[in-house]
């Protein structure tokens, strides 16, 4: 008979420890029986949230039932060990299922732990760590509960929030800490994210701690009473306040446990029993920790694997417990020694209040970069973190300013040694992935990019350019292949594409910043033929949109925001003409005539967009989209109606084409004009698309750009009677939306793709693909399904929720946005931040 290795627990940890005694070959001279209390499989419970984003509990297990046949794994599922008797080396489940064992490995991971607050087990109460407390969780808020809260600030706290605001709840944190995430931010970091978080709808209580919950009369939850004497009204709550290591058996058994828990091993991962090993959030490593991240779980696996396969193998002493995640649409990064602690360290810090960015790194007496904290912006953090304990190739200073702000510098992965670790999941040092030539040879050869993704960016930076065009880390394809794959499939949801479509190490994680805006406006373009709600900021849809597509509005510089109603054709009644005039003065906005014949207002402040918008719509206005990747104006001149030299009815023209493609989302915006005669003076002929009138008809010019780089728009059709210039208008811009580049105006579109003007003349005028009726399907789906999102907005609290600056003191002004006078109007007022012996005119936001 082989010998027996039984292993209790199978998580993420559990799962790795499998795959690892696999490569060793243990699997084919042991017996393996895996029993797990959970009543499915491993799954990848780092993103447990993005069940709320369409994942499905099958989309996120980790487990090959073809692994377990071909290695002849036995799994038990939710059958619980009970009883371990070293003595007889045997484990008694609940079932009552016994096995002798020759090796024993403990996965039993952790707990949350419930703070032990009166009303805890009242109905509505839960906590948030498998995918049955996910179910359950969706249900009673479907149910029972528009508002709930989470006790619990730190990475697993906010992950819950995420999901109740997912849900459609409004959603409170109460953090008993002064700051959120206290573990892995410091205080700058803290406010940074606060302020984020709060402008995206979530209430966040700090520094106060639960004292009771408070039951309804009907017996489930109303009510939190806080420590500060408050009471706060919720319908649920859900606990997050941290783990505790799963150890009963281990301390049942007589195995030593250490003072604050978690089973004690050594370098090897065995435990007072030579027999016994414990690997993962059981465990208390040698250096006296409980690790609760994944990835010292995952070193602990090959650390056990290796010494139950050879008895050697490289000790684990302790992990790198840098992390990088996306909370709640928001970049949060800390790395090596976060905090300073080390003796004579300094601080290097950039931060940003209005744009919600802060950095921070930790240099060392020496010039060496020892750890630091990134917030909102955390596009570095892969190199960074490899450069940890050694001296920057420039200045810290250069490392966190912006690019283009001063002497920024942007290190690329060339600045890094060979022996920087890149994936701290599998311990992968750039050297070893610079051995491979692909990213599926760095996959299959070293795991590197499959564990958190964190890394994948800087894995692909690495390898040779082997002419891979796909859009980013995540997504082999291109942006023209992510709109067929979302028509012909009808995917509705990122999270389902990245998971069916994305590249392998990248499914089931967050996406990336470059992705992500693309395909929210893939699926906004599509929505109506997809069969989904166009709306921008419902569901998943919002946490993919740009920044101002947040607030429905253009950020200014200060942090106030721009309104921009539409005005086709640049027409507009006296009537009209005075409530603009009225809402600018009743709340003080900058007024400004644009070229593209309309009135901007600058200068509101987040929670006075809905009470302006109220009386714009009431007045008849609508968005004019001038914070999204969307049609912009259609300009005019007088046209034959007034101008003795005009020959087309250009302002009739501009109005109905404006209103036809109001709220297109575009991979860029799109502009456009319409002019009366040759004498062009809407400019047409710079605009995205143009019109000029003819004796005959109208002349239809394409790609044209008068932006950075100024391009004429080249000719695609003349004398063109009315819905003649509409069809192909139509086909123009579908075809444009379905086979243009992330962020690529039409100009540009115009001279890549292969053929040029001519090409696209034969698919838009001569239907040479046999694309006509398909492309003016689509269009004529976006203008049946068209609403305003601004009147939208307004006839939905939910959504009108978002627009506070501080969610505790709603309506509150934020003190940072400020103005002076000027020429009888305002604007910002941007006083001079010192910074060292610099002037902040030079930079935006602070560094020292």
């Amino acid at each position: 008979m082989p010998p027996t290795l039984v292993l209790v627990g199978h998580g993420m940890v559990g799962q790795r420890f499998l795959e690892e005694l696999a490569e060793r070959g243990v699997t084919a001279t042991h017996r393996v029986v895996v029993l797990c209390e959970e009543p499915r499989p491993a799954y990848d419970r780092v993103q447990l949230t993005s069940y709320f984003a369409g994942r499905t509990p099958d989309e996120l297990s980790l487990t090959d039932p073809e692994f377990l046949t071909r290695h002849g794994i036995e799994l038990r599922v939710d059958d619980p060990v009970e009883h371990v008797d070293r003595r007889a080396r045997t484990v008694t489940a609940r079932s009552g299922f016994t096995v002798a064992y020759d090796t024993l490995v403990l996965a039993t991971g952790s707990y949350p732990f419930v703070p032990p607050v009166p009303g805890r087990d009242t109905p509505g109460c839960f906590v948030y760590r498998t995918i049955e407390d996910v179910l359950a969780i969706e249900e009673y808020a479907t149910k029972h509960a528009t508002t709930g809260a989470v006790v619990g600030g730190g990475l697993l706290g906010l992950e819950a929030a995420g999901a109740l605001q997912g849900l459609g709840l409004t959603t409170h944190i109460v953090e008993f800490a002064p700051r959120l995430m206290p573990a892995q931010v410091d205080e700058g970091g803290g406010a940074a994210l606060l302020r984020t978080l709060t402008g995206r709808g979530l209430s966040v209580h700090t520094g106060v701690g639960t004292q009771e919950i408070v039951a309804s009369d009907e017996g489930t939850v109303a009510a939190m009473r806080l420590s500060d004497g408050s009471e706060l009204a919720t319908e649920m709550v859900v606990f997050s306040a941290g783990v505790r290591p799963r150890d009963q058996l281990a301390r049942d058994c007589g195995l030593p446990v250490g003072e604050r828990g978690g089973i004690t091993v050594d370098g090897q991962c065995r435990t007072g029993d030579p027999a016994v090993y414990a690997i993962g959030e059981c465990a208390q490593a040698a250096d006296g920790r409980v690790y609760g991240l994944v990835a010292p779980g995952y070193e602990m696996a090959r650390t056990a694997a290796d010494a139950i396969a050879s008895g050697t193998g490289q000790a684990f002493t302790g992990a790198d417990l840098s992390t990088k995640l996306k909370l709640l649409g928001v970049d949060v990064a800390s790395f090596g020694d976060a905090h300073g602690a080390a003796d004579g360290c300094l601080d290097v810090v950039y931060s940003d209040s209005r744009s919600g960015t802060y950095k921070k790194l930790v240099v060392g007496a020496g010039g060496e970069l020892l750890g630091g904290v990134l917030v909102g912006d955390a596009e570095s953090y892969g190199t960074l973190r490899a450069l940890t304990g050694q001296v920057p190739p420039v200045p810290a200073e250069q490392l966190v300013l912006p690019a283009g702000a001063g002497e920024s510098k942007a290190l690329g992965p060339e600045a890094l040694p060979g022996d920087a670790v890149i994936c701290t999941c599998h311990n992968v040092t750039k050297a070893a992935i610079q051995a491979c030539a692909t990213l599926p040879e760095v996959r299959k050869c070293t795991k590197a990019g499959t564990g958190c993704g964190s890394c994948v960016k800087l894995v692909g930076q690495l390898l040779p350019d082997s002419g891979d065009r796909g859009l980013c880390g995540c997504f082999p394809h291109t942006r023209a292949e992510l709109y067929e794959i979302v028509r012909v499939r009808r995917v509705t949801s990122y999270a389902r594409l990245l998971d069916t479509h994305g590249r392998e190490g990248a499914r089931g994680g967050e996406g990336c910043e470059t992705c992500k805006p693309a395909v929210g406006s893939i699926i906004a373009s599509l929505a109506p033929a997809i069969g989904v709600d166009g709306y921008v900021l419902d569901g998943e849809q919002a946490a993919l949109q740009d920044t101002n597509d947040h607030f429905l509005a253009n950020l200014q510089k200060n942090g106030s925001y721009s309104v921009v109603p539409r005005v086709p054709g640049g027409e507009i009644t006296p009537e009209k003409l005075i409530v603009i005039g009225e809402v600018a003065r009743d709340f003080g906005l900058y007024t400004k005539i644009t070229g593209g014949q309309r009135i901007d207002m600058f200068g509101a402040r987040v929670e006075q967009l809905p009470l302006i918008w109220a009386r714009l719509v009431d007045a008849g206005f609508e968005s004019g989209h001038a914070y999204g990747k969307a049609l912009r104006t259609v300009k005019s001149c007088v046209g034959w109606t007034w101008c003795r030299y005009g020959v087309q009815d250009s302002v009739r023209m501009a109005i109905d084409l404006e209103l036809r493609y109001r709220g297109l989302r575009a991979p860029h915006k799109l502009k456009s004009a319409v002019s009366g005669c040759a004498r062009e003076c809407a400019e047409a002929r710079s605009k995205d698309f143009g019109v000029i009138a003819t004796s005959g008809g109208w002349n239809l010019y394409v790609g044209g750009n008068g932006g950075a780089t100024p391009r004429h728009g080249d000719l695609l059709a003349q004398d063109l009677d009315d819905a003649e210039l509409v069809r192909l208008i139509d086909r123009f811009l579908m075809f444009y939306i379905r086979t243009a580049d992330r962020l690529e105006r039409t100009s540009t579109w115009l001279e890549r793709i292969d053929g040029g003007v001519e090409h696209v003349r034969d698919v838009v005028v001569h239907d040479s693909l046999g694309l006509g009726a398909e492309l003016e399907a689509l269009m004529a789906e976006h203008v049946t399904h068209y609403r305003d999102e601004w009147a939208a907005t307004l006839d939905d609290p939910e959504r009108l929720a978002r627009f506070v600056s501080f969610v505790n003191a709603p309506g509150a002004p934020d003190p940072t946005v400020a103005f002076v006078p000027e020429r009888e109007q305002i604007k910002p007022d941007l006083p001079l931040l010192a910074i060292g012996s610099r002037r902040a005119a030079d930079l935006e936001g602070t560094s020292a």
